[in-house]
């Protein structure tokens, strides 16, 4: 089933599948979004990419990326409280609550940049090339999930593996 064949069937419009419309720039954001997650724990990416779907209401990609998480070895639990996990702390490390914490501010960097604070906890706990994948990183999920968003991804159709 086509992204415009699962558009139809939950009652939307068919829209383009901007990898084969655009296919050097979806080759590029592949590129860079694999070069952002080198060196970081696969925990922590999968984290990232979960909240910054949940706070750009990304439901193909919230549902692709806790998917991903359980394979992974990810926690019910910890994925449950991801969403509110500045009243759950104590379910993240220092280095996963920074991550997370700059993940809201470059998400949501239109409501008044990335605070200072933010910024120097993530700096406090990740080295110079760490904190520069987790950018990248988190520039990559919200690109994801402005194209899942603008081509009416269906959550629950994860076409990697077509």
């Amino acid at each position: 089933m086509t992204n415009n064949d699962t558009a139809v069937s939950a009652g939307r419009a068919p829209r383009i599948n901007f990898a084969k419309a655009a296919p050097k720039a979806f080759k590029a954001l592949i590129g860079f979004d694999a070069a952002a997650r080198q060196g970081l724990d696969r925990a922590l990416v999968e984290l990232v990419q979960i909240r910054s779907s949940q706070l750009n209401g990304c439901a193909y990609c919230l549902h692709m990326h806790t998917t991903d998480a359980r394979k992974a070895g990810e926690s019910e639990e910890r994925l449950h409280m991801v969403a509110v996990w500045q009243e759950a702390a104590h379910f993240f490390t220092a280095e996963e609550r920074a991550a997370l914490a700059l993940t809201e501010a470059v998400t949501l960097v239109s409501r008044g940049g990335v605070p200072d604070d933010v910024y120097a906890r993530a700096a406090a706990v990740f080295d110079e090339a760490t904190l520069g994948g987790l950018l990248a990183l988190i520039f990559t999920i919200n690109t994801w999930n402005r194209i899942a968003l603008s081509t009416a991804k269906v959550p629950g159709t994860d076409e990697r593996a077509v």
